[in-house]
Formats: structure tokens, sequence, C-alpha cells
């Protein structure tokens, strides 16, 4: 291979053609190299397109040159006029883009310099934010022809969600909002796939009541969960995970909070009230299993059940969890009464476990609710600890005069105790979490009243920035 190296090539005639090859010739330019044009280029193809100067973001007014785009900054010193250059040759381009997203305010003119734009003898303004367009010289008819055009919402970058309602936290990246009671959430940009557009959640359903003496705990409500940005949570939420989150649209969505079920006062009632239901889009949590209370106890299934009770020969079974079914399960079962000489009752199911069995000892303990870390559900506590929902309420006891007691514990989240001493009333749920009730326990025939089942929650969390 033979090798030349010079510094120029000129035409042997003055403002002559120097041709580089013959036909079907094929020139390599090796990786690394710059070629520069300073001159027109023809014959390659290339007809309205230029090259973007980066280098020399202009402020001011200036003559444009073929060949070069702009981009134009009207944001820094108002409004610019771009000069279209005097005498073009068929086929020169030219672009301007707006730089700064600010033509609607300061516009930029082009200037015509006496020919023609699309065949008007005017001016052209550029009016609208984010707009670039790319002319063309046709002829002196039409003058500069725009042949491309576009803006920079046809390329958007990423859009989040935003919203109202309820009580709003934030935590990193994520905005939280948490509804105690019935409200709306307000979606007033439904964001795009490369920031957000769908939203995690939180559906807790109220708690079941508890029942009357050597009654059964209420079940917690039903726990639906589902926050795939907080993986890998192996305990104690992501049994519970639910399969993906929501997507959602500019719209209002109701919330509903369901209430917790009465604790039952009267063995003549007999039954203990059920939780309500909780309710987001198309996220339906049930309410918790009223806990029994020896009586027929029609109120004991639900999100999660009722704990049995049982009265001398009278068996009254364990609500069941998970009523009505979904996937992953959102309770559990409630425990069952025991039939013997001082009757231990059931605890209510809890989201995580079912509720305990009674013992000839004591009542059964209700079933432990599921926990979140307050990066998914704060409520006003510091990002980084947990916050546990939906646990079931302890099964109370009964036993002979003087004795009494063996009331079972409250599952972890909200659930309330059943009673160990006078007067044997059963402790209420903590309220916002779906905890059962807690059951009364008794000494011989007295009336002691269950406890309350607590209220539900509904929290929803999605990216904001």
């Amino acid at each position: 291979m033979s090798e030349i190296k010079v510094n120029k090539l000129t035409p042997r005639t003055n403002c002559g053609t120097t041709t580089l090859g013959d036909s079907g010739d094929t020139f390599n330019i090796p990786a690394g190299v710059t070629i520069s044009n300073n001159g027109t280029a023809t014959g390659f193809g290339a007809t309205g397109a230029v090259n973007w100067d980066v280098a020399s973001i202009k402020t001011v007014d200036f003559t444009a040159v073929s060949g070069v785009g702009y981009f134009v900054d009207t944001a820094t010193t108002g409004a610019v006029e771009v000069t279209l250059p005097a005498a073009p040759a068929v086929g020169d381009v030219v672009g301007v883009a707006d730089y700064a997203n600010n033509f609607g305010t300061a516009n930029c003119t082009l200037n015509r310099n006496g020919l023609k734009i699309g065949g008007g003898a005017f001016n052209s303004i550029m009016s609208t934010n984010g707009v670039a367009v790319t002319l063309v010289y046709v002829d002196v008819t039409k003058g500069w022809i725009v042949t491309d055009s576009g803006n920079q919402t046809d390329a958007p970058g990423p859009l989040f969600i935003t919203a109202t309602g309820g009580c709003i936290t934030t935590c990193g990246d994520y905005k939280m909002h948490t509804f105690l009671s019935p409200n709306t959430f307000g979606v007033t940009c439904a964001g795009n796939p490369a920031g957000s557009d769908s939203v995690e959640y939180l559906v807790v359903a109220g708690g079941g009541g508890a029942g009357a003496s050597y009654g059964g705990g209420g079940g917690a409500g039903g726990f639906r969960f589902a926050s795939p940005s907080i993986a890998p949570l192996t305990y104690p939420a992501k049994p519970l995970a639910g399969p993906g989150t929501i997507p959602i649209s500019v719209q209002d969505y109701p919330i509903q909070v369901g209430g917790g079920g009465t604790g039952s006062t009267s063995f003549a009632l007999g039954n203990a009230g059920k939780g309500d239901n909780s309710l987001f889009s198309s996220i339906t949590s049930a309410g918790g299993g009223a806990g029994g209370s020896a009586n027929p106890n029609i109120n004991s299934t639900g999100g999660s059940g009722g704990g049995g009770s049982v009265s001398g020969n009278f068996p009254l079974c364990e609500g069941a969890g998970n009523t009505p079914p979904t996937s992953p399960a959102q309770g559990n079962n409630g425990g069952a009464g025991y039939n013997g000489g001082c009757y231990g009752q059931g605890g209510g199911g809890g989201a995580l476990v079912a509720g305990t069995a009674g013992s000839p000892s004591a009542g059964g303990a209700g079933g432990a609710g599921g926990g979140l870390p307050t990066a998914f559900a704060s409520n006003g506590v510091p990002c980084g600890s947990y916050r546990y929902y939906a646990g079931g309420g302890g099964g109370g006891r009964y036993g002979p005069a003087g004795a009494g007691g063996g009331g079972g514990a409250g599952g972890v989240g909200g659930g309330g105790a059943a009673s160990s001493t006078p007067p044997y009333a059963g402790a209420p749920a903590i309220i916002n979490t779906g905890g059962g009730g807690g059951a009364a326990s008794a000494a011989q025939a007295n009336l002691a009243a269950g406890g309350n089942g607590g209220s539900g929650i509904v929290v929803i969390r999605y990216k904001y920035q």
C-alpha cells in the first residue's frame, strides 16, 4: 500500500475541480478521523439537514448561516430576531429551536430578509413554548418552507402523580395519603410511566366487636396491601403483599374507611357487631367477624373470623376468615371455644395468624396482625419504625365465683385484650388499626360487655418526584 502525505490538494486550474478516484472506487475513513466542512456539501443525500450549533446559545439578534441550526434563548435577555440568509441557494437550510421553553413569553422572530416564508411576504413569529423548526429555501415563489417542526412536549420527560385528600406525608421520593375516615382521593395529574402512574395501597377494614361474658374475641378487619417499591420486605408484610399496584387516572376516588363493630352487651342478644368494609378503587377489605357470646352468632365470618364461644353443651363455632376470599388472603379464622368445666373462649383471627383456641385455664389469644414500615404508612411517625394493623381480639373465660380471669391477650396490630379482673369487661381495639375487640370474662353468671372493634384505615402511596 502506497502513502501520500500532503497538507493541501488544489486543482491545477484556478477554481477548478479535483476528482478523487474513479467510479466504483471506495475511500475508507479510519475510526477516530474527523472530517470538517466549512463550505457547501452537495450530492451527499442530506438536503434539508442542519448541523446544530450547541456551542453558542443565541440570546441576541443575529443573522443565520445556511446549514446551521440554532438554539435561541429568549429567557435571558428577551425577544430575539433571527435574520435569514440574504442570498440563499436552492436547498439551503436553517434550523431554530426554543432553548429555554420561553417563546410563548418572549417571541423569536424569523426575519425574511427580503425573501418569502411559505409564499408570504412577511416575517414569521415563533410564539409557542418549546417549538423547533427547520426551513429549506425552495425558490423565489415560496421562498423558505418549513419542512420539519416539533415541540419539546413531543418527547415528554417524567411526569409524577399529584393528588389531594387525607393526611399527606412524605418519606424520600414517596408521598402517602392517610385516610382515617371517609373522604376523597382526588387525582389532578395521572403522571406517566417515566415518572409514576400507579399507586400502592393499604386498605384495612373495621374490626369485629367481641362477645359478652365468656365470649369470643372479635376478628380483625380485612388487611389488603401492595407495595412493590418496598421489596424485599420479608416480614411481616410480604406474606400478604398483593400482586401489584393500581393504575390511576385524573378523577376523584371515594375512600370508605370501615367502622369497628360494637361489642355485645347481652346474653339475650348474643351477637356482637361485625366490622364495616373499607374501600379504595378496586380494593375492598371485608369487616372483621364478631366474637360469639353464648348464643348463635350470625356475624362471625369476615376479613378475619371472630372467636368461638361455648356454653355448657352449646358450642358456638369460630368464624371463618378471608370471607369473601381474596388472593392473597385478607385474614384468618378465629379460634374455637373450649367446651369444659371452665370455658376458655376463642381469640379472634388476625391478618397474619389465626386466633388461638380457648383452653380450660384461659381464653385464646387474638391472632397477630400485619406490620408495615412507616416508609409506607407514616401517619405522623418518623420514617424507619413499624406500624401494625389488623390484630385479633382476645377470647374471654368463664370460671366459678371469685375465679374469673384468664382472658386472652389481644393480637399485635390493635387487638383488644380480654378481661382477667373485675368487672371483666373486654378492652376495645385501638382505633384505625382494624383490630378486633377483646371479649368479656365472667365469674359465674355475672354479665360484662365485650370490647368494640377498631375502625379501619386506608393509605395510598406513590412516587411524587
